[in-house]
């Protein structure tokens, strides 16, 4: 989270080449610095091109001891700094009980840092004289050791020892510079108790903090949509290249060619083009735009081919750089194999530039487990805890298609379990225009809260799915949509609640079969829920004996746990359920036991 923020703040600089004007600092523990595998991640990010810092000071606050564990119960190496020696970085060893070997320690990891742009590490040797906290006592597992340092004297008794042997001060000069710190202490304590005699309502609270207050979540936002100008613009950036750029042949039909016959046609836009013509809005806009992830510059799916590589240099190209003079830029980067590091630095990143545009993008949404840490502690807390908002959006691949279960579910139940105070908002959308719209709403407002998109798989070029040209020069955002009518809405009997790609299942179900009397509505925005749009759309089918919930996940996950509650009290009725029945694992591993699952769900969101 320091990295990305740091970034970000050298960006806003204008320090993108040496990165000398902003300095990382990482305090450690010492068992935190070796067993925790974030920090692993983070040195391995600190030479790459989309994560570099120019460098970062580490200082481990080595008291060997962690709580109650000690070094030989908590690491393999001899020291707790062994783990930088990965990225070939010195490390300083120093006396914590000698002040001046301190502090030319510490300006000479600043100096290296500031002639070098790398790391650097100090492994300050000291120990921990009280417990870890106020509740610890540190005799009972360590009684030897806090024999030993009872009797030791503190570091500020052994620093004016030595400054009075060697004459550098008097016992009475001494004595006035601890009075003197005494006494600044008691002023600051009598400080705050007079602060405490003053009413609450009267206390400036937040002063000097780096609390954000903003306005109430609304789903209003600005206009989404663009001109027919500006996509003619984007799509003729996307298909050109220098003239002695050399484009691989059948990456020039995938894309070039696809994409501009799917201009001329009108249509059908999918996925990853309607992202490129949300990501060129608003760069032409000035909004800048980053995007880091695993393979995110081609696409975990081959979706995006965002970069082009000449065929005989391998010398990237990237068209969205080159639409206008006057543009915003944009970066994407292919990440590290990490989730947890690559994430914190990117939502630190959203942290301090709130005017970009910036996505991190799971391989799969399920790799989002490796970050859990990060979304839990900082993402969907953040603003409550340290009013500290983020406009962070998450890419997460999800939806049952067969491929087991490690890459069909992006937990969709974990972030509805987060949801609360409008922290954040998760979508699961189903055409490409509103994935286009709620990327470009999400710059639109005068707020920001992360935005947690479960993103398709089979989706990504199916028909289906696809936009028109005038889906993206009109309309906006819909937080739900409902489906093609089959009947007047009297003659509804049955109304199946869903979202994501399990709709055209059901859309397919209703057509094969010709059943005249379902209605089905898709939510497109799980939280914050629309509750008076559906409400709205649900008020014509009075006469619905049956409202259900179908989802793909297993009973246990899903919305279903989420939804269920919401709807029983929006709409005062019993909501059946149509899915697959709960289970521990989100998915089967056979491809043929998916498809009589889904078959099954399918037919049973029109029966129960």
């Amino acid at each position: 989270v320091v990295e990305g923020i740091a970034r970000a703040r050298q960006r806003i600089r204008g320090d993108t080449e040496h990165r000398r004007k902003v300095l990382p600092l990482l305090i450690h523990g010492d068992a935190a610095f070796a067993g925790q595998g974030i920090v692993a991640e983070t040195l391995n990010m600190s030479q790459l091109h989309g994560y570099s810092t120019g460098g970062t000071v580490h200082v481990v606050v080595n008291n060997q001891i962690g709580f109650t564990t000690l070094p030989e119960d908590a690491r393999s190496s001899m020291y707790a700094t062994d783990i930088a020696k990965m990225i070939e970085v010195p490390i300083f060893h120093v006396n914590g009980d000698d002040p001046i070997a301190v502090r030319f320690v510490t300006e000479t990891a600043l100096d290296f840092r500031q002639e070098f742009g790398r790391d650097v590490v100090i492994d300050m040797y000291c120990y921990r004289r009280y417990g870890h906290n106020e509740g610890d006592e540190p005799l009972f597992t360590q009684p030897d050791l806090y024999a030993k340092i009872a009797k030791r004297p503190s570091v500020a008794q052994l620093y004016k020892n030595e400054l009075i042997e060697t004459n550098v001060l008097s016992e009475e000069a001494a004595e006035k510079l601890e009075k003197d710190l005494q006494d600044r202490l008691e002023t600051a304590l009598e400080e705050v108790k007079a602060l405490e005699k003053i009413p609450a309502a009267q206390r400036d609270r937040f002063t000097e903090s780096t609390a954000v207050f903003q306005p109430q979540y609304s789903l209003q936002s600005g206009p989404t949509s663009i001109t027919p100008e500006t996509l003619k613009q984007i799509v003729d950036g996307l298909t050109k290249v220098p003239e002695d750029f050399n484009v691989l042949p059948k990456v020039k039909r995938i894309t070039i060619d696809r994409q501009r016959n799917v201009y001329e046609a009108g249509g059908p836009y999918d996925w990853g083009f309607a992202e490129a013509l949300a990501f060129g809005s608003l760069l032409l806009e000035g909004v800048p735009v980053r995007l880091s992830g695993q393979d995110s510059r081609r696409g975990t799916f081959s979706h995006r081919h965002a970069f082009l590589y000449d065929a005989k240099t391998g010398k990237p190209y990237l068209p969205l750089l080159h639409l206008a003079p006057d543009q915003a830029r944009i970066c994407i980067y292919n990440s590290l194999l990490s989730e947890a590091a690559v994430l914190g630095f990117d939502y630190g990143y959203s942290l301090d530039y709130p005017n970009m545009l910036c996505l991190w993008e799971a391989q799969f949404g399920d790799f989002a487990n490796g970050a859990q840490t990060i979304i839990d502690q900082f993402i969907v807390s953040a603003e409550s805890k340290w009013q500290r908002p983020s406009g962070i959006v998450l890419l997460l691949p999800h939806g049952y298609e067969g491929q087991g279960p490690e890459h069909s579910s992006a937990r969709l139940e974990r972030f509805l379990q987060a949801c609360a105070e409008d922290n954040i908002q998760v979508c699961n959308l189903t055409t490409a225009a509103q994935y286009f719209h709620v990327l470009r709403r999400q710059m639109k407002r005068d707020f920001i809260k992360p935005l947690i998109i479960m993103t398709p798989k089979s989706l990504l070029r199916s028909e289906q799915s696809a936009s028109r040209a005038e889906d993206f020069t009109s309309g906006s955002f819909a937080e739900i949509l409902p489906g093609p009518e089959v009947a007047p809405p009297e003659k509804i009997e049955r109304v199946i609640l869903c979202t994501g790609k399990v709709y055209f299942d059901l859309l397919g179900q209703r057509e094969k079969d010709q059943i005249p009397n379902a209605a089905i509505i898709r939510v497109e925005q799980l939280y914050p829920l629309a509750e008076e749009k559906l409400r709205a759309l649900l008020k014509p089918y009075a006469n619905a004996q049956k409202i259900v919930w179908c989802q793909e996940e297993s009973q246990n996950m899903g919305a279903w746990s989420y939804i269920e509650p919401r709807l029983r009290a929006l709409l005062g009725r019993e909501i059946a359920y149509a899915g697959r029945n709960a289970s521990a694992s989100p998915a089967v591993g056979a491809l043929a036991i998916h498809k009589i699952e889904q078959a099954s769900l399918i037919a049973e969101a029109f029966t129960v």
